[in-house]
């Protein structure tokens, strides 16, 4: 994820308000790293969450759609791009997941999988520094994200 900052969260999960750099904490994806590499860091960020679920700053602007991430699995050969015109994208690593089976038996719990939903930041009505989802009744509201897999 070229993203190169991330929303602070409180033990409540929620943004605090500040903007941090992801540089030099187990928050940066910028130059590719396993998920699980620095998911049990000694940061509160990742004690909050019991891993990543946090907002990253994508620097995405409306209308024109940015590259901000790419996942690999090198075991399948799978990989899935994301590009967004929206500001944040939050990811998400199964953390409170209950063990469940799924296809073929197969036991899926905490930390199986990840998610990547774009969005706008969470509880922006609360930060007016951030950027603002509140839409007046008929004004138009339009944003995309597209996903790409690949084998």
């Amino acid at each position: 994820m070229p993203c190169d900052r991330f929303l602070e969260i409180n033990p409540g999960r929620l943004p605090t308000g500040r903007v941090l750099p992801v540089e030099g904490t187990a928050m940066d994806f910028r130059a590719g790293k396993s998920v699980g590499a620095d998911i049990d860091a000694n940061d509160p960020q990742l004690h909050y969450a019991r891993g990543y679920d946090h907002c990253y700053v994508t620097g995405a602007k409306p209308g024109e759609l940015r590259k901000i991430a790419l996942v690999e699995d090198s075991v399948s050969g799978l990989s899935m791009e994301v590009e967004t015109d929206l500001p944040g994208v939050q990811f998400y690593t199964a953390n409170f997941l209950p063990v469940q089976k799924g296809k073929g038996g197969v036991p899926y719990g905490p930390r199986c999988a990840l998610c990547l939903e774009t969005e706008a930041f969470p509880d922006s009505i609360h930060h007016p520094d951030f950027p603002q989802c509140v839409f007046d009744p008929g004004e138009t509201y339009r944003a995309e994200t597209v996903y790409r897999f690949f084998t």
